[in-house]
């Protein structure tokens, strides 16, 4: 009779917790952070990282054919966990008193992602300023090399000049890289879109 009671409450909090949490979000961020400590390499912050997926029957359309296309961003936010855990990124913020937030995205689809197919997402920053740091991620099929969609993201940090974080992790003389034509194009967008909403405030 225990027992049963016993079993009866573990199913019913694993329900509730179902319910009420994104329960399987939650295990695949700490799966994935495991992963990458205990059978990876620590990265360099200028160094691209790598995580691997497969399309399953949970990611797919309307039309069962391919993935859609929330299930992009949401693996994005395990590459990006992934980034900032293996270079220690997240670390020296948090080290340092700061918060990083998630700013702004925008993603261009290329291609599909057809269900069961194996693929990466290639987590690369490639650009900073004293508030935010930007990244560059790449969904890439194995079966042909092909970059699915592309992903630009702006990474705010709060609390801390970036400038500062990014002299602890790779020294103060290092050179800041060239901002991309296409991040420099997005960011003057982003502008023009905040100067109308502040206009109609």
């Amino acid at each position: 009779m225990f027992l049963c009671c016993s079993l009866a409450a573990i199913a019913i909090g694993i329900a509730l917790l179902y319910a009420l949490f994104d329960v399987n979000y939650f295990i695949r961020v700490a799966f994935t952070i495991a992963i990458g400590r205990l059978f990876q390499k620590k990265i360099k912050v200028l160094e691209s990282s790598r995580i691997y997926g497969i399309c399953t029957t949970q990611d797919v359309d309307l039309l069962f054919r391919h993935m859609n296309n929330a299930r992009y961003i949401r693996e994005l936010d395990f590459a990006r966990f992934h980034f900032y855990d293996l270079s220690g990124l997240y670390h020296q913020v948090l080290k340092m008193k700061g918060n990083a937030l998630q700013g702004a995205s925008a993603i261009r689809y290329r291609r599909t992602i057809p269900i069961f197919s194996i693929y990466k997402i290639d987590t690369k920053l490639v650009y900073w300023d004293d508030k935010s740091i930007y990244l560059e991620q790449q969904f890439v099929t194995l079966r042909d090399g092909f970059v699915r969609a592309v992903v630009l993201s702006r990474q705010n940090i709060v609390g801390v000049n970036v400038n500062d974080v990014m002299a602890e992790l790779v020294g103060s003389d290092v050179k800041k890289p060239e901002i991309p034509e296409e991040l420099e194009h997005w960011l003057k967008g982003i502008e023009v879109s905040s100067a109308k909403l502040r206009k109609s405030d």
